[in-house]
């Protein structure tokens, strides 16, 4: 686990720790604001240990307590806030998609609507990625706790009616032509071919199957790899131009639309495990 110390801001702080294998894990807490509104291309899953965790999500306030599982889905618009004036306390995982659909083989991914669940499935199916951050999970442990969460996922969200059949493998190989080729300057007519799926109707699978559009799944590879490079040391400039972007001011336009907080702020807040 790699963390930078807080440096203007000890009222509010993040704990991080980014498993191998597509699940970030975070604890944090926040005296009153503490994102701006943002999306991320995972799951959001998470609870709340203290106080009220307020965000508008879907068109509506909500609030999160104790005994609540919080499952926002990949892509849609949230931001964060305490909902009472003593804060609040909270730990989060944000887990690939793509580790879902490696238990659920090609189905739309599960919807939780509202984004809180009090669902008791759910609340255990989630323990594993939300206990405290000094337990690491071991690998069999984690893969285990996947195929728990996405069994929940489905159960608790219902199967989506309707939808065309998706072409799991096709958009599979798109995805992985993406995460082999993230320097390049990465077309649909190059997904279209890795993959042997018609460009418009791969778009489509895409999204359904991972949460996020290929263009959106590319530049969250990108800002992954330039938050490593930050916490690692790199200056802003640098870490933004070696993960692919074409200046410091395009990363940050995505990285504040993505976090909901700058690249500098995102560091600040970031201090080193108990």
């Amino acid at each position: 686990m790699k963390a930078q110390a807080d440096r203007s801001a000890p009222s509010d702080w993040v704990i991080r720790s980014a498993m191998p294998g597509g699940v970030e894990r975070i604890e944090a807490w926040f005296g009153g604001h503490g994102y701006d509104p943002h999306r991320h291309d995972t799951y959001s899953i998470g609870r709340t240990l203290a106080g009220v965790q307020s965000f508008h999500y879907k068109g509506a306030l909500r609030h999160g307590v104790p005994g609540n599982t919080l499952v926002l889905h990949p892509d849609e618009v949230h931001d964060g806030m305490a909902g009472t004036d003593m804060g609040f306390r909270y730990r989060m995982a944000y887990i690939d998609p793509g580790l879902i659909q490696n238990v659920l083989g090609g189905e739309p991914l599960p919807f939780i609507a509202g984004g809180l669940s009090c669902d008791p499935r759910l609340y255990s199916a989630s323990e594993a990625f939300v206990q405290a951050l000094d337990h690491p999970l071991e690998t069999l442990e984690a893969q285990d706790a996947l195929y728990d969460l996405a069994m929940a996922l489905r159960a608790v969200g219902g199967k989506p009616r309707g939808r065309k059949r998706l072409d799991y493998r096709a958009a599979e190989r798109a995805r992985a032509f993406i995460m082999e080729h993230l320097h390049l300057g990465i077309t649909l007519e190059m997904l279209e071919q890795a993959s042997g799926r018609e460009r418009w109707s791969l778009s489509r699978d895409f999204r359904a199957l991972y949460g996020t559009s290929p263009y959106r799944f590319v530049t969250l590879r990108r800002l992954d790899c330039f938050r490593r490079l930050i916490v690692d040391g790199f200056t802003l400039v640098d870490a933004a131009l070696a993960a692919g972007f074409h200046d410091q001011s395009h990363m940050t336009r995505h990285f504040t639309r993505t976090y909901g907080v700058p690249p500098l702020r995102w560091l600040e807040r970031l201090r080193p495990a108990r």
